[in-house]
């Protein structure tokens, strides 16, 4: 098996911000603070370069971005010394890996600890403009009735569009067959000719393609309505309550690492997200800020952890 290209990214610190991290009554950081994350261009690496910077500035020292790939990134984190010098940026494959697959080499709740859920990211239900549905409950009633015919597209087993898919699909008691794709990319393309007529994809994906009216945006797939997707009601409050499905992004560090340090880098990393350039651009890709505390973390991930992990052992959903 290929292994991926390991690229780093170094943010230096500026000259004004030398030795001016804030006191914690310890020492740290002393050195280079790395950052595990997935392959260059993804969301997770745009995610963690946006921040870098300012969080360099703050702690005084060098923040080095490393591409591994996020099972390997995963991995690597768990085993790694608890002193605060070694983070993982990591989607919810970090925590419904162990339901998609037959062994994991980390323990979600065991091996890390949370220091702050970064940003989420919506899913958009949209469709084919071909379609007659208008609305969450059209589309429901629409494939109640064409039981098998609509097909609907998404990425990979365990993507954010395929839960989302299946979610729907679950709750809504509709039979919508899935078209699979490696990516969001080529599922957007099938939506758009036609090959398919119902899709989850994110906001970003999704939003040019809303604007030029190539596909009719039906809801989000949010608790609350989203500013990514103006005007648009929730799938829950369009017609399904109860419905909730949504890209969310964290901060980790080892277990065990000292709690000084979890709250020191919890203030910098959501001082660093809530600076207006990165919210902006954050925003631009597609995602919102939360920059939660560590507590606010940990219980979306067990949230997420008992409805997804529930769905994909019933669904029959794997990567293996």
């Amino acid at each position: 098996m290929l292994r991926p290209r390991l690229v780093a990214w170094m943010f230096p610190v500026g000259l004004m911000a030398l030795g001016a991290g804030p006191a914690s009554g310890q020492n740290y950081p002393g050195k280079p603070v790395r950052i595990f994350t997935g392959v260059p261009g993804g969301s997770l690496d745009l995610t963690a370069r946006l921040i870098a910077p300012k969080l360099a500035e703050r702690l005084g020292q060098q923040l080095i971005i490393d591409n591994r790939g996020g099972l390997i990134s995963m991995e690597i984190a768990a085993k790694a010394s608890a002193d605060g010098y070694t983070l993982l940026l990591a989607s919810g494959s970090l925590w419904t890996s162990q339901f998609l697959r037959d062994h994991v080499a980390w323990d979600p709740i065991r091996d890390y600890s949370p220091i702050t859920l970064l940003v989420t990211s919506p899913n958009i239900l949209v469709v084919h403009p071909s379609l007659p549905a208008r609305s969450v409950t059209g589309l429901i009633a629409l494939a109640r009735a064409r039981a098998g015919e609509l097909n609907y597209s998404s990425g990979q087993a365990g993507s954010s569009s395929h839960i989302a898919g299946e979610l729907f699909k679950s709750m809504a008691g509709v039979n919508i067959v899935r078209v699979a794709y490696k990516g969001q990319g080529p599922a957007m393309l099938s939506l758009i000719t036609g090959e398919s007529q119902v899709s989850f994809p994110n906001a970003a994906s999704a939003g040019p393609f809303m604007k030029s009216g190539k596909l009719r945006a039906l809801a989000v797939t949010t608790a609350q309505p989203s500013a990514l997707a103006p005007g648009l009601p929730t799938v829950a409050a369009a017609g399904l309550p109860g419905y909730e499905s949504s890209a969310i992004l964290g901060m980790f560090a080892p277990t065990r690492t000292p709690a000084p340090i979890i709250h020191q880098l919890n203030l910098e990393i959501v001082r660093a997200l809530n600076n207006a350039d990165v919210k902006q651009r954050l925003f631009d890709s597609g995602a919102e800020v939360v920059a939660s505390s560590p507590a606010e973390l940990t219980a979306a991930m067990k949230s997420e952890m008992a409805t997804t992990g529930k769905l994909i052992k019933d669904v029959g959903i794997s990567t293996r």
